[in-house]
């Protein structure tokens, strides 16, 4: 079977040019999601009022909209096409993204968290139209490999979230110039102009990526998306049965779950990881770089799974990788020093392949309800809503600091939090081995 796929093309030269054009969506809405991650950490400078779980409710509020519009996504794709998915995806995403103007002008937290919600509104329906789509665009032999290609430009535009991120906003608001006892000393009139100068700031990246949406909305809107072939156009009622009897996809939306919420929390929590060194150890580490750094782990773990994809099994290498994710989670809670820091930036290395891996797999040899399940495996990122706002509760154990409780009286509250994503990647591992036993059996 390994020797077969050799020999056949992840991406036929008459597909290329739709499928670049295509996996160029999946570079836009990793700005989203990275510019977004380090927002966690900004919020509570700028509004310390708010606890560790009210911060994260940022992430919450971003990764429930996949969930919510999801399921609305695939049957209005399923109705109509998949451009029409997309070009109402980057509308909805636009959107929200100005939505940060009126929402910095109010200074209310609340509504960021709208902004926020109505930004992955869009992205579901891009994410439930691109994914398919691309496994479409191609022969089902390599349709795994295909996905994994296209999400290896993902990392591209999460690193430009990253960096964007740590220039115009974390470097520049001034909550961070201030230790905390003199941030508490200023006058209410300095601290409300403090807060009207960040939070405008928050919003700026915001509104300009907006600006660049709508711009790729009108280049969609003139591009040519091929119609996927179907050969049977089956009712929805179907689709759901055949979906709620195929065993493997529903362990593949449960694992997408675990997955989704182990990435998030390793790429938003790193900033509290961070500080808990610089406070403990006396270092002046900036946390966007080591974040960089798993991020470029994570494109390169990706190219590089790819291609290892032509000799290995999709299942067992997720496996491997899934071992390795738990290997490293395991660094991060027990190594109290820059050996942990390393152990969590390494954690990206093997998260890499899993996404488009478990979806490739879970969607296997599907016809038509492929579209319906598709959404189940996109709200499966309701994982990154829930899982960071449980880790945030660890966090308030022993009040606001990152080591107020030490866990079995050494480890410290945000080291021991590591133990979801371990517990996360753990259900990725088994999910792999199960799916090769099965298939070799």
């Amino acid at each position: 079977m390994i020797d077969k796929i050799k020999n056949i093309p992840v991406v036929r030269k008459d597909l290329l040019s739709p499928f670049i054009i295509i996996t160029s969506i999946f570079a836009l809405w990793g700005i989203a999601n990275d510019l977004t991650n380090p927002m966690v950490s900004a919020f509570k400078k700028v509004m310390p009022e708010l606890s560790n779980v009210q911060a994260s409710l940022v992430q919450f509020a971003f990764y429930f909209g996949y969930f919510f519009m999801a399921i609305p996504a695939a049957l209005f794709i399923r109705k109509y096409s998949y451009k029409s998915g997309i070009l109402l995806g980057l509308i909805l995403y636009a959107i929200g993204t100005f939505l940060f103007y009126p929402a910095a002008i109010y200074e209310e937290y609340n509504y960021f968290l709208i902004s926020l919600w109505v930004i992955t509104c869009g992205l579901a329906f891009l994410e439930t139209t691109s994914n398919p789509l691309i496994l479409s665009l191609g022969d089902k032999e390599t349709a795994t490999q295909r996905l994994n290609l296209a999400q290896a430009f993902n990392p591209i535009g999460s690193l430009t979230g990253m960096i964007i991120a740590q220039v115009f906003v974390i470097s520049a608001i001034r909550s961070d110039d201030f230790t905390t006892k003199a941030y508490n000393a200023l006058s209410s009139e300095e601290l409300a102009a403090i807060r009207e100068n960040d939070l405008g700031i928050i919003s700026i990246p915001y509104i300009g990526l907006g600006m660049l949406v709508l711009v790729i909305t009108v280049i969609i809107f003139f591009t040519k998306i091929p119609i996927p072939s179907e050969q049977n156009k089956m009712s929805l009622s179907a689709s759901f049965k055949k979906l709620l009897a195929n065993k493997n996809y529903k362990r593949g939306v449960l694992t997408q779950a675990f997955y989704v919420g182990s990435q998030i929390m390793c790429w938003t929590y790193i900033f509290q990881y961070v500080d808990n060194l610089n406070d403990s150890l006396g270092l002046n580490l900036t946390a966007t770089y080591f974040n960089v750094a798993a991020m470029i782990s994570f494109l390169s773990g990706r190219w590089i799974g790819t291609i290892l994809m032509r000799k290995i099994n999709p299942a067992k290498l997720l496996m491997y990788f899934g071992l390795g994710g738990i290997l490293c989670s395991a660094g991060a809670i027990l190594l109290q020093n820059i050996m942990g820091l390393i152990s969590l930036v390494g954690i990206s290395i093997f998260m890499s392949i899993m996404f488009p891996t478990i979806y490739g797999i879970a969607l296997k040899d599907m016809g038509d309800e492929a579209k319906i399940g598709s959404a189940g495996l996109i709200m499966a990122i309701v994982g990154g809503a829930l899982m960071p706002v449980l880790q945030g509760s660890i966090l308030d154990w022993g009040g606001a600091g990152f080591a107020d409780v030490l866990i079995f009286g050494f480890i410290p509250e945000i080291n021991f939090s590591f133990i979801l994503p371990l517990i996360c990647l753990t259900v990725v591992t088994y999910y792999g081995y199960s799916t090769f036993k099965t298939n070799k059996n």
